[in-house]
């Protein structure tokens, strides 16, 4: 392991550390790359911000925070419950301050402050105002809920948005593939339907997961008929290539409740208030 002159650390196996040309290889001057959207964006967010926001965080909960307090980041995306909502107001300012520091801002669009939680509908009926709002994390919409049986549950669907980025990506592409067998269509529209549904399938977006299938057979049903003048791809047909090709909508991922995180967390010795959970830098 070597250091240049910039602070650069590399890594020279043995054998070529000893060679004299490559020990005589001058420092590479320093240069500043920006990466934008890039492979590595997410590694370099993590490995700043966990300094910047995560231990910040951590710190002002223990320190500051009069209730319940959690807080999950992905990358540079995360979001921050509180129990009393002068915890939040005063932690939105003081953390808008300590990203200034660091010549970083929020998101102002992205960045609110909403009431939501097991008591948020029955608070907002006595003001006489709607429901809860919802917000956008990671790809799916959160919703306040209820079960069947009129109980308390956080409900996620899939963004509308990203649902239609996805159909449009496919509608073009089974245009570029319109004239390829039947069989190699199917391949491929089931490893696509396969990915999607890798992370979309949990628990209370079952519909949303019958609703992307179906347009996504509709999309497949019209390319065929733009094959042919003389088209007889009826719905009956179609079903029977879904049920060849495609895979059903079933729930794949496990409630929030039975996850690994839940039944063994890592509990904060000093957190200060017990069962307490701090979640950061890519929990789900």
């Amino acid at each position: 392991m070597t250091r240049s002159s910039s602070g650069t650390v590399f890594r020279c196996p043995r054998d070529q550390a000893r060679r004299p040309e490559v020990r005589a290889l001058p420092n590479p001057a320093p240069k500043v790359i920006f990466c934008v959207q890039g492979a590595i964006s997410p590694l370099l967010a993590n490995v700043y911000l966990h300094y910047v926001l995560d231990l910040w965080a951590m710190r002002w909960r223990r320190r500051e925070a009069t209730g319940d307090m959690i807080f999950v980041r992905y990358a540079d995306d995360f979001i921050v419950g509180f129990q009393h909502e002068s915890d939040a107001r005063r932690f939105l300012d003081e953390m808008r301050e300590r990203l200034q520091e660091f010549a970083l801002t929020l998101h102002p669009e992205k960045t609110r402050l909403i009431e939501f939680g097991r008591f948020a509908a029955e608070r907002r009926e006595l003001r006489g105002l709607g429901k809860p709002e919802t917000f956008n994390f990671l790809g799916f919409t959160f919703i306040c809920g209820k079960t069947r049986a009129g109980k308390f549950q956080i409900t996620r669907k899939t963004r509308a948005d990203r649902m239609r980025a996805k159909l449009k990506m496919i509608k073009e592409e089974l245009r570029r593939r319109m004239h390829q067998p039947i069989p190699v269509q199917g391949k491929w529209l089931r490893y696509v339907v396969n990915g999607y549904f890798n992370y979309h399938a949990v628990p209370t977006n079952a519909r949303a997961l019958h609703v992307f299938l179906r347009r996504v057979l509709d999309l497949w049903r019209r390319t065929l008929r733009r094959r042919s003048q003389k088209d007889r791809m009826t719905w009956s047909r179609m079903t029977q290539l879904a049920n060849d090709w495609l895979p059903k909508p079933t729930i794949l991922h496990p409630w929030p409740s039975e996850r690994f995180a839940v039944n063994h967390p890592r509990w904060e010795p000093y957190a200060g208030k017990p069962h307490v959970r701090f979640c950061a830098g890519g929990a789900r």
